[in-house]
């Protein structure tokens, strides 16, 4: 079976297996907020391959750092450093913010989140391993990643899963509260439920999180790995609340693309980590940071949360317009348009995806009446302007 085969296909005939539905496009190119598939059609690119290319595809400064160090240097293990590992572990220590932290470098955002369930076990101590977080919380697809993960429908096709997990519902400092018994030693929540629906904490609620944690000797552990680097219009979603986290994963954005994902932990923390208690072969391998550190660098030197909250409201303005559009939730360029009932016209949210795809805008159902939008940060107005009009004219179809 060749290449072009793939879009559409299912079944045995497939070389792919289908957890992920048979693919709908074949893209074969991008530039900026620019996507071209095989027929050389193009499209907006308002999802950012679930909230990564932040900077847009093939940014020259991206392509010229991997380029550069393809030709230099792919791998070494973890029992050697390179040089991109201190300056990106510094930047990122310096944009959360938080005090003296130090940085383990993942593949993924899942494998992260995998090192900080085993990171504050290894801190807290055996009696105390339990991780509280919420429901329609989506932390990854891993074992350990999936229990955190509170979407019940996701774990009965892999039960049982890993013990030591509870969730409470979401935004409820009072149900938090209660579930807080003398056996948790961790709380993690996402500044804003990216997967579970675009549905931002309140500022208020991890404030009273972090004063709950603070209390009981509790590690709060953040996960920004779909709205860190500037997504929500501040450096982390966390830093709205003007909170301080004592553990955050990150992936997605780092890399602009490339695989890089990792863990800060405020040091006391880190250092219950020793020698052979975690260990990824190809996590911060040369190539990825390379990658990493220009992606970083440009997103500074951009001044990237300013710019997110600029174009931010700009369209929440544009969408709150739209006829069809009942709401818009979430911060920065991270949203949710809700549908109303007469736009979907028995349609979900999915569907109204699939017609935008058609007219050359990707954008994703994130629930049956709501689309999720995560344009790159360099996205003008005038894109923005027609990525809109592409949602409105599908919701206008019956």
């Amino acid at each position: 079976m060749s290449h072009t085969d793939l879009v559409g296909s299912t079944g045995e005939s497939c070389p792919l297996m289908g957890n992920y539905g048979p693919p709908q496009r074949l893209f074969v190119s991008g530039s900026g907020v620019e996507l071209f598939d095989r027929d050389g059609n193009r499209h907006l690119d308002f999802l950012c391959g679930l909230a990564v290319t932040s900077l847009g595809h093939s940014h020259p400064a991206v392509t010229e750092a991997i380029s550069v160090q393809a030709g230099k240097l792919i791998h070494v293990s973890n029992l050697f450093a390179n040089e991109h590992q201190a300056p990106v572990a510094e930047t990122i220590n310096r944009l959360i913010d938080s005090g003296p932290g130090q940085v383990l470098f993942q593949n993924s955002g899942a494998e992260s989140v995998e090192a900080v369930i085993k990171l504050a076990r290894k801190f807290q101590g055996r009696g105390r391993h339990v991780v509280v977080s919420a429901l329609r919380s989506f932390h990854g697809r891993t074992l350990a990643a999936l229990a955190a993960t509170g979407q019940p429908e996701k774990h009965e096709p892999f039960q049982p899963l890993p013990e030591g997990f509870r969730h409470v519902v979401w935004n409820d400092p009072d149900e938090l509260e209660r579930a807080l018994s003398p056996e948790v030693g961790a709380v993690l929540l996402e500044p804003i439920q990216g997967e579970g629906g675009v549905n931002p904490a309140d500022d208020s609620y991890l404030c009273a999180v972090r004063q709950m944690c603070d209390d009981r000797g509790i590690l709060l552990i953040l996960d920004e790995i779909q709205t860190g680097f500037g997504r929500t219009g501040d450096w982390f979603g966390f830093q709205h609340a003007g909170i301080r986290p004592d553990i955050v994963a990150f992936a997605k954005a780092v890399g602009n693309g490339m695989p890089v994902g990792g863990v800060w932990a405020r040091t006391d923390v880190a250092a219950a980590f020793k020698p052979g208690d975690h260990g990824s072969t190809y996590a911060g391998q040369p190539l990825a940071l390379a990658a990493a550190r220009a992606t970083l660098d440009t997103l500074v030197a951009i001044d990237a949360p300013s710019l997110v909250t600029e174009k931010g409201a700009t369209l929440i303005s544009m969408l709150t317009d739209l006829s069809g559009v009942t709401s818009v939730r979430g911060r920065g360029l991270l949203l949710a348009a809700e549908l109303s009932p007469d736009a979907l016209a028995g349609r979900s949210a999915a569907d109204v995806a699939r017609r935008c795809l058609d007219r050359g805008l990707v954008v994703n159902g994130i629930t049956p009446t709501a689309l999720r939008l995560a344009p790159p940060f360099i996205v003008t107005d005038a894109q923005l302007a027609e990525g809109v009009a592409v949602i409105g004219s599908v919701l206008e179809e019956n």
